[in-house]
């Protein structure tokens, strides 16, 4: 006898097992985003757009309007969508790379410009899918592809933090978190925050995903699970940084 696993309703389950690597936390990300778009009943209203690099592996994984961008250009195609119908919710899902480095100004644009969009971007510090090169997010001292001897701050610089920055070049009404693949509860949490806070037509609002990648770690179930639970939340705190307050009613709106 078979055992069916639990999977939220608005995945497309002939597209199960999904594609990226045993032990990728995009499909645990993937799953809260999927438990939050069915806990909200929001699964007609939803367009999901990802980006390239490994987050493109999500692009037949939910029963919802799905586009696929290159190269950090998920934001403003959502932001475009968003503005041609008002109607839909909007959903930006990429990497750190793609966030944060070759997208980094269409994030930053979309976060000042208060875009009424949801964006999730998951970091797993280095890029995955073109074998583990030194990404924004590659922590102090870790080595990648690209960074043999280890991420030397004083001439690469320190890793993004990338929820504190949207949070500070935000206005009022933006919601900005950092969850963890480590726990799953809170992480669906922050992103049905997300969610909702675009329904309510609050501001832009952003969620940061740390996740695995054993992969390129080169890590074994257990060290993987040390470095995204201790090691990447002491330079990456998780939490809730900015959440809307009451907002204030304009004429016009």
């Amino acid at each position: 006898m078979s055992v069916q696993p639990a999977m939220p309703k608005c995945w497309r389950v002939e597209s199960k097992p999904h594609k990226f690597c045993p032990g990728c936390g995009h499909g645990l990300v993937l799953k809260a985003l999927g438990q939050a778009i069915d806990e909200l009943g929001i699964q007609d209203k939803v367009v999901f757009g990802c980006d390239i690099g490994c987050s493109l592996l999500s692009v037949d994984f939910f029963n919802v309007d799905t586009v696929q961008t290159h190269h950090g250009r998920t934001t403003p195609v959502i932001t475009g969508v968003k503005r041609a119908n008002t109607d839909v919710i909007g959903v930006a899902y990429m990497g750190d790379g793609g966030g944060y480095a070759i997208g980094a100004q269409h994030l930053v644009s979309a976060a000042t410009r208060n875009e009424r969009i949801t964006a999730i971007l998951v970091n797993n510090t280095q890029y995955g899918m073109t074998g583990g090169q030194m990404a924004p997010t590659t922590m102090p001292g870790q080595k990648t592809e690209t960074s043999p001897y280890g991420r030397d701050v004083n001439t690469m610089g320190y890793p993004t933090q990338g929820p504190e920055m949207v949070a500070a070049i935000t206005q009022e009404g933006a919601y900005v978190a950092r969850g963890t693949v480590a726990n799953i509860k809170q992480l669906k949490g922050f992103i049905k925050k997300a969610l909702e806070n675009q329904m309510a037509g609050n501001g832009f609002s952003f969620v940061e995903a740390l996740s695995t990648c054993p992969t390129n770690w080169r890590t074994n179930a257990e060290d993987t699970w040390k470095f995204v639970e201790q090691d990447m939340t002491k330079y990456f705190k998780v939490g809730e940084i900015k959440v809307p307050g009451p907002r204030e009613e304009k004429e016009g709106q």
